[in-house]
């Protein structure tokens, strides 16, 4: 029944109006945001898609606003989430990769967010679903840092209290161990389609204005449906062909579903007029399970398929079915509803989005500027990329190697045609725009040249032995090998065992930013090792270290934590032969920013090229400077047969 009110259009506008900043007026708009997990745009009908069945929201699209350029702050989930709370680019947060199941990053609360904003103007502030911006899944759900209650939410509901992972869509569900179901093999969405006509209904009868931020886990995968809905699609025409996954469609319908009774029960309680309604996904569909043809890219690139996204508003004061192609993004949803809803914005707090208030009552859209991402990550299919958006023309960079791509989006929405050579002046304006930003949000480290970091805290040349080093054993070798220093050169020898050599300095990390530079002459390059590595960071003995890596042999590259003899860590196993840095004066560098390591690597001759940025501040905060202070500066070498030598250390800062 709700399919069929929803595609006849019920929940119409009816008049209602309040513009940007209005605040006198007597009653305050709702708000509902419905975010939709790992959606691509061409699975909902109004952007053209044949097989999922969709009539709600193509009837929303058809009642207010499509935009053909609504735009994801990220490529994945947290980072845009991020942008949506705060009105800030991710960058800028600190968030800029999705939150995994431990470490220090979340949502700090020297941020004021959307919904804090409107509680204080006297909203009702619903979550439901999916709040993927704590990282700590220990203790008190209210006390974790970065938690929704934190932020403003007065009611959190089927809010993940374990970490997420791969989906979880049928009660008991692992995520919310303490969420009892409501009615027999319950299905997640459904429940929190029910929890949302609850949350409005209640609001209604307590007389205040609301905010509802429906966040669904769906279309996350690992898919999962109600096996009759899948049956039905798996039964129609071309089901299983690119864009026509059976599951999806069926997790697709039941999401449809609840927005068809969100759009009935606003109608039954007389508010439909009053409702200001806003639906989009969280990035581009994941490349395992969607497809997003014809824009290039998937989630996790910064391809317009990782970022561009469906983006449906619907406001009753404006005129219906209108199909809007200036860029919208979720940078711009805290300005833009809090002056639909006449609520002042947070004094001091720097927004970086733009306010669409008078386009969805019916005006014009606002002059558009730039628009920009900034993804520092290896993650499959992606690589470290950053792209600004200025009119029609998208300029992206892989921040590895530096490479620049020039796209026309309105004449090649597909990104298919690299217009780079052929238009040099632009490609100069919108890298130095792209640069500018990148300043502004203070998120990367300049490249470790002498240009940027021209003072030099260390430099040692192994011209008369090691100078004040320490040569230490770290597990799991716990043997040096044998390691002599002469004539310029370091040399570590494996003999009849792997050995691991840490050389540590004297001299104390207590300067930020910092390079730690590495520099080697030849790889030891023995046939059967699998250890021909090279580190640099920092090192406070055997059993504590902080050290980003190179592994020659297996074209690697890393980093390593041990912290009072634990080792833990992330391999950035994405790049497996796919980078090399051969010698001699192959460099590596370490460089020290806030309490992130990143990693940067040059080949004899070329370039410095990024690698990776680590955050290790859930290990040893480093932007303390007592904790900092701990640690020497140092360098490691290992290798399981062999002789690796090295030429040169140094450490410079800014």
């Amino acid at each position: 029944m709700l399919r069929g009110l929803g595609a006849a259009g019920i929940g119409a506008g009816t008049g209602w109006a309040l513009g940007p900043g209005d605040a006198a007026a007597a009653t305050r708009p709702n708000i509902v945001v419905v975010l939709i997990d790992d959606l691509a745009r061409r699975e909902l009908g109004c952007y053209g898609n044949t097989f999922n069945e969709t009539p709600h929201m193509d009837r929303l699209a058809a009642d207010g606003v499509r935009f053909t350029a609504g735009y994801t702050a990220a490529p994945v989930c947290s980072p845009t989430r991020a942008s949506i709370m705060t009105g800030q680019y991710p960058a800028r947060v600190g968030i800029t990769e999705f939150l995994g199941p431990s470490g220090d990053d979340f949502l700090p609360t020297s941020h004021r967010t959307l919904p804090e904003t409107l509680r204080d103007a006297g909203y009702r502030t619903g979550l439901i679903g999916k709040w993927h911006l704590s990282e700590t899944y220990t203790g008190p759900v209210t006390s974790r840092p970065g938690n929704p209650w934190s932020h403003g939410f007065t009611d959190v509901i089927a809010s993940e209290q374990q970490y997420i992972a791969g989906g979880d869509y049928f009660h008991p569900y692992f995520m919310l161990p303490d969420l009892p179901a409501r009615k027999p093999d319950e299905y997640l969405v459904d429940r929190l389609n029910l929890e949302a006509v609850d949350f409005i209904t209640g609001s209604h009868q307590q007389g205040t204005p609301f905010f509802l931020y429906l966040a669904h886990y769906a279309t996350h995968a690992t898919l999962a449906a109600p096996q009759a809905l899948v049956d039905k699609y798996a039964a129609k025409t071309g089901s299983g062909q690119p864009g026509r996954n059976p599951v999806l469609a069926a997790m697709l319908e039941v999401i449809d579903d609840g927005v068809g009774a969100i759009r009935a029960t606003l109608t039954q309680l007389g508010i439909a007029g009053d409702t200001v309604i806003v639906l989009l996904s969280d990035n581009g569909g994941d490349s395992a399970v969607a497809t997003n043809a014809p824009l290039r890219g998937s989630k996790a690139t910064l391809y317009e398929g990782g970022v561009r996204v469906p983006m449906i508003t619907y406001h009753p004061a404006g005129a219906p079915g209108r199909v809007v192609d200036t860029p919208f993004s979720t940078v711009d949803f805290m300005p833009t509803l809090l002056d639909v809803a006449g609520v002042a914005r947070p004094a001091g707090q720097q927004l970086d989005g733009a306010s669409f208030a008078g386009l969805l009552s019916g005006g014009a859209a606002p002059a558009r500027e730039d628009l920009f991402w900034v993804y520092p990550h290896w993650h499959p299919p992606g690589a470290p990329t950053a792209s600004v958006r200025s009119g029609r023309h998208k300029l992206l960079r892989y921040l590895h190697d530096g490479r620049e791509e020039l796209f026309d989006l309105v004449a090649d929405p597909g990104e298919a045609t690299d217009l780079a050579a052929s238009q040099p002046a632009r490609v100069q304006a919108l890298h130095a725009a792209l640069d500018a930003h990148l300043r502004d949000v203070d998120l990367l480290p300049p490249l470790p040249t002498p240009e940027n970091y021209p003072t030099v805290v260390l430099e040692q040349e192994f011209d008369a032995g090691l100078g004040g080093f320490t040569v230490l054993a770290p597990a799991p070798e716990s043997r040096a090998g044998t390691v002599q220093a002469a004539g310029g050169v370091l040399t570590v020898a494996a003999g009849g065992a792997p050995a691991f050599a840490l050389l540590r300095s004297t001299v104390a990390a207590t300067v930020s930013p910092v390079a730690v530079i590495a520099s080697q002459r030849s790889y030891a390059n023995a046939a059967a090792t699998g250890q021909d590595t090279l580190f640099a960071g920092l090192v406070k003995d055997a059993q504590n270290y902080l050290l980003v890596w190179y592994n020659h042999k297996l074209k690697r590259t890393g980093w390593d934590v041990r912290i009072a003899g634990t080792l833990t860590g992330q391999r950035v196993t994405q790049l497996d032969a796919t980078i090399n840095y051969p010698g001699p004066n192959a460099r590596l560098a370490c460089v020290l920013h806030r309490d992130e390591l990143s990693a940067y690597a040059v080949a004899a001759g070329g370039a410095w090229q990024y690698l990776f940025t680590a955050d290790v501040g859930r290990f040893a905060r480093l932007d303390d400077p007592a904790v900092r202070a701990q640690y020497r500066y140092g360098f490691g070498i290992r290798v399981d047969g062999g002789t690796f030598t090295a030429e040169r250390f140094a450490v410079r800062r800014r």
